[in-house]
């Protein structure tokens, strides 16, 4: 336990500090324009039969997009096949200045890639029991976990910041989702 309890971020930062530069905090309009380029993302994944959930990587400026991802499927979520990708493409320093952006609150495995990934902050739309209350209970395409991003990424060696759920832009994603949940459910 003792090993366990020194593991703080400011002890990381001390470590390493060149692997967290400072960030530049994203202002209300530029979440939800991030956000509505998302549900561009899950609106064409939708169409194609994929599930409702997207993904994108805002730049330091936080308005470039660097990438995006769609769900592929129960495995190959948005969010970790976005973290991963882009731990290919950038360098740790750079991604611990962006933002990966969510439709829906990234799940555990999500959360543990973002982590990994070194991106340094999650902004997400719509949280977990927003997702479990349209899924509904034994919903075969999601059985929603009972979690959330933060339980996974906050008092870890990495202080990722979290943004979410975004009051607003949360039912505007509901609602839209809805439009391929609604199906499942019957």
């Amino acid at each position: 336990m003792a090993s366990e309890a020194a593991l703080t971020s400011s002890a990381a930062r001390e470590i390493a500090p060149d692997l967290f530069p400072e960030r530049t905090s994203p202002t209300k309009s530029q979440i939800d324009a991030a956000i509505e380029k998302c549900l561009e993302i899950q609106r064409r994944a939708v169409t194609f039969g994929k599930r409702p959930f997207a993904a994108l990587l805002l730049a330091p400026d936080n308005e470039t997009v660097l990438l995006m991802h769609q769900s592929v499927d129960q495995v190959n979520h948005a969010e970790s096949s976005l973290a991963r990708l882009s731990y290919c493409h950038y360098s740790k320093e750079f991604l611990w200045q962006c933002t990966l952006v969510s439709t829906w609150e990234p799940c555990a495995m999500c959360s543990a890639t973002i982590y990994w990934a070194h991106i340094g902050r999650v902004i997400y739309a719509a949280s977990n029991e927003q997702l479990a209350g349209l899924t509904g209970p034994g919903n075969k395409e999601n059985f929603t976990m009972k979690w959330h991003t933060r339980d996974i990424l906050l008092n870890q060696q990495k202080d990722v910041e979290i943004i979410g759920p975004v009051e607003g832009m949360d039912e505007v994603v509901v609602r839209e989702s809805d439009v391929y949940w609604s199906k499942m459910r019957k």
